[in-house]
């Protein structure tokens, strides 16, 4: 046995611990769904884009079932503008006519989905990419203005979730792949319709019996009033900082679609930083965390 304890003995011990302490978490989560919101810096920052990768590929090698919903809004704003086209915005929603869908299926289907797909596959991953008109797997229906924060007018082609039909991830998953899900739902008579990211991916968690929903966000977390990272919530403590203006702009719609989720079944779900490296690892696969998790009550454990 080497008698030495120096500087260079220390790293791989600690490593070693960080291995164990995982042990539990790659236990309990094996052969479940998490479903994964990307968005922010982790889809544009070539060094965070690679973690994410690295991390999606880890935990599906480990049996974890991950399934990516992404954004792409600051893309979708690029090309508009490379056209001449105006992006109009209500209270963060983008008003979609249909010129402005097709830049958004577009982008959303032909580029950034296809991005992350080969970003994942490149670094070990199984990763295919779908939209959700693909096997009618996310049923939109025309967003009613009353249920979008009060809005009074049209805002064209954007939708809202009616249903999911979960037939096509059972598919994808039972021969291995992961899905990456740009979120455009299928209307009537097939009339596609933009989502909200974050919504979509709410309700696919819910929709999937997921056991974690995990929004990948550009904050540390959801704050308190003294701008306090909040590690913990309970689905009341989180509702009351929407009514009590704690939360606000960006934040409000993130809390909305995780306590949407928690409704619907999903045990837990986290915001968290996607600007910190391995971001998904450091939540999902050790004691501490990161970010916020917000739960239906008390957690007895994992």
């Amino acid at each position: 046995m080497n008698e030495h304890c120096d500087s260079t003995s220390v790293a791989p011990a600690m490593r070693a611990e960080i291995l164990v302490e995982a042990l539990p978490y790659i236990r309990s989560f094996s052969g479940k769904r998490i479903v994964i919101k990307l968005g922010g810096s982790a889809m544009t920052r070539e060094s965070l884009k690679k973690n994410f990768a690295e991390d999606i590929a880890l935990i599906s090698f480990i049996g974890i079932k991950p399934i990516i919903v992404h954004g792409g809004g600051p893309q979708i704003g690029a090309l508009l503008k490379k056209l001449g086209k105006e992006s109009r915005f209500v209270k963060g929603l983008r008003v979609t006519d249909e010129e402005t869908m097709d830049v958004v299926e577009m982008v959303l289907v032909g580029k950034v989905n296809k991005d992350v797909v080969s970003m994942v596959n490149h670094l070990g991953g199984k990763a295919v990419g779908i939209s959700g008109r693909d096997g009618s797997l996310i049923k939109a229906r025309k967003a009613q203005p009353a249920r979008l924060a009060g809005l009074d007018e049209d805002l064209g082609l954007v939708g809202e979730v009616d249903r999911i039909n979960p037939e096509l991830i059972d598919s994808l998953e039972e021969h291995g792949f992961i899905p990456v899900i740009a979120p455009v739902g299928a209307g009537p008579g097939e009339k596609p319709y933009n989502i909200n990211a974050d919504t979509a991916a709410g309700a696919l968690s819910a929709s999937l019996s997921a056991e974690k929903f995990i929004l990948l966000t550009d904050v540390p977390g959801v704050m308190d009033a003294d701008n306090n990272l909040i590690s913990s919530l309970t689905e009341d403590q989180a509702a009351e900082l929407i009514r009590s203006g704690v939360a606000s702009e960006g934040m409000i719609p993130k809390i909305r679609c995780c306590l949407s989720a928690l409704r619907g079944g999903v045990p837990k779900a986290h915001v968290i930083d996607g600007r910190v490296p391995h971001a998904l690892l450091l939540e999902i696969l050790t004691d501490q965390g990161i970010g916020t998790q917000i739960v239906r009550e008390k957690d007895p454990g994992l």
